[in-house]
């Protein structure tokens, strides 16, 4: 039996070793310190799941998702573009929701990030757009309009709640004027 036990940790390390030396990144084998906005050898993007242990305590755990990347493979994502982005290692999951923090999209948009960071633009890029947004439209007017493009982003319908008849149509009510109906 210990000689079985000792054959499989052997295979398993030669594995690894094999997977390394080949180049290839597999999700479930990164570190947790590097795992979010990651993408696997095989073209799908890595994330950070939580699951609960036997002690009942959270633990990180490094997934493959479903979600492809078409031109991009085998990579990880850069300290520089996940702090010029205003991401951070620790995020759990995929979602859309960080376009609706202001201070996000700023960062998203800004040079540093949409022009030196096309992994995470990518990414923002097809979230938006399963948002209805179009992700270039939305870093213009965050440049000229940070107000108004989140008012915007709210009423594609991204927003998680009803958006008000003020938010969707973009006329807010004055003291002389009322709200329109």
């Amino acid at each position: 039996m210990a000689i079985s036990n000792k054959m499989a940790l052997l295979l398993f390390i030669s594995s690894v070793f094999v997977s390394a030396a080949l180049g290839e990144l597999v999700c479930e084998e990164l570190s947790v310190d590097v795992c979010a906005f990651s993408i696997a050898s095989s073209g799908k993007r890595c994330l950070l799941e939580t699951s609960e242990n036997k002690d009942g305590k959270l633990e990180y755990q490094c997934r493959t998702s479903e979600v492809m990347v078409e031109w991009m493979s085998n990579y990880i994502e850069t300290d520089r573009c996940i702090n010029a982005c205003g991401l951070d290692r620790n995020s759990v999951g995929i979602a859309s929701d960080a376009l609706l923090d202001p201070g996000f999209t700023a960062n998203l948009c800004s040079p540093a990030c949409y022009q030196k960071c096309p992994n995470i633009v990518d990414l923002y890029f097809n979230m938006a757009a399963g948002e209805g947004v179009f992700l270039p439209d939305l870093c213009e007017r965050q440049r000229t309009n940070p107000h108004r493009a989140m008012v915007e982003l709210l009423s594609s319908g991204a927003a998680a709640g009803p958006v008000s008849s003020a938010a969707a149509t973009g006329v807010f009510p004055t003291a002389d004027a009322p709200a329109p109906m």
